[in-house]
């Protein structure tokens, strides 16, 4: 690995930490009761077309009780099959309970979607 080599990658893993710290803190702010899409967070974390970095963030999360991932949906209101934190069941409920109503593990956007940005 050359210095060029070594320097690049720190930049990119900084880079990549400041964005992901940027996606847990949009999380953080998602009142219980409403969800947001990937696209949301990503523009609320500084890049609103890295939806898909959202997504790699949030199954890297490091505080599952303090960055509540599962509020985070597709942009058609679409629950995540791959959630992290025990698969869409758990992320059906976990919304359940915060007051989300979901329905063919599909939340309504018009009536659930957080506003935040």
């Amino acid at each position: 690995m050359t210095d060029r080599d070594t320097a690049f990658d720190k930049y990119f893993y900084t880079k990549q930490s400041n964005f992901y710290d940027a996606v847990y803190a949009a999380v953080k702010q998602i009142p219980a009761g409403k969800v947001a899409t990937y696209g949301q967070i990503a523009a609320l974390a500084g890049n609103q077309k890295a939806a898909r970095a959202v997504g790699n963030a949030l199954h890297k999360n490091p505080d599952e009780k303090g960055i509540p991932c599962y509020r985070v949906v597709n942009a058609k209101g679409e629950l995540s099959g791959a959630f992290v934190f025990g698969g869409i069941y758990v992320q059906r409920d976990r919304l359940r309970e915060d007051g989300v109503e979901v329905i063919n593990m599909r939340v309504d956007l018009s009536e659930y979607q957080w506003d935040g940005i």
